[in-house]
């Protein structure tokens, strides 16, 4: 049998990771906008953002996309969406079912795959094992960027934790880290902001609530998705996602009008 594949060595396979990841990060190390958090309201943020041609960056704590959207409820990864957020499913051609009157289901992979698929094809990139550990500040406290740093870093050993960040710059940072409120919450330490945290489960109120807040925060950050509930005070919601994308949608919306 002859051989099927390129005659391709492992030097090649190396230069062409090391040299894609570098062209493309150098690009990205200046921004219109930096996503910190990969799940629905970010990814959909990101998506609408670079839909209109913004230079879009999405920074990812974990190895993986799409946050609690893929998992779905207690691990039983089906994701419920109340109307109207069917029709975000619909414009993304994700399959789904009418549970009852105003309720939807679809299965969580399937509709997270599609997110995802959607966000990069309208040009959003993503640095994923990137963990989010501060802001860029400018004059009067305007958020200006990120600092970031790999993931790994935070499981070594505190005598040698001593690795040093680096800076990636943007007009516009969104926090979208879901309950963990990342950014704002270093904005806290700093005493320029004030969180409230997330209330218990109120699914009726907390979905209107999370996309009527989504908004700019303080100069320079849009908070949105679960980050809102916990910087607003808001009830928390579960597994039920409309509001994570047209809070998204929303944060993309805001962001525009100050590019």
């Amino acid at each position: 049998m002859g051989e099927i594949f390129a005659k391709v060595s492992e030097k090649d396979i190396t230069r062409a990771i090391v040299g894609g990841f570098i062209r493309e990060f150098e690009k990205f190390v200046e921004s219109d906008v930096i996503i910190v958090g990969g799940g629905p309201a970010g990814l959909m943020a990101g998506r609408e953002l670079a839909t209109k041609g913004k230079r879009t960056l999405i920074v990812e704590r974990n190895n993986y996309l799409g946050g609690g959207f893929w998992i779905g409820g207690f691990l039983m990864n089906k994701i419920t969406v109340r109307h109207p957020g069917e029709e975000v499913l619909k414009e993304l051609g994700i399959p789904f079912e009418q549970a009852r009157e105003g309720l939807f289901v679809a299965d969580g992979p399937h509709a997270c795959a599609r997110l995802i698929a959607s966000a990069c094809d309208a040009g959003v990139k993503i640095l994923n094992m990137t963990v989010f550990e501060d802001v860029v500040l400018r004059e009067n406290n305007r958020v200006g960027g990120a600092v970031v740093n790999w993931t790994p870093v935070e499981a070594l050993p505190r005598q040698i934790t001593c690795v040093d960040p680096i800076a990636l710059e943007a007009t516009m940072v969104v926090d979208a880290t879901g309950h963990d409120a990342s950014v704002v919450r270093k904005m806290e330490e700093r005493g320029v902001l004030k969180t409230k945290g997330f209330g218990g489960m109120w699914v009726e109120r907390s979905e209107d609530l999370v996309v009527e807040y989504t908004g700019e925060v303080h100069p320079g950050l849009v908070v949105c998705g679960m980050a809102t509930a916990t910087t607003f005070g808001l009830p928390r919601m579960g597994p039920t996602f409309g509001a994570m994308l047209l809070s998204g949608r929303r944060a993309a919306e805001e962001v525009l009008k100050k590019l």
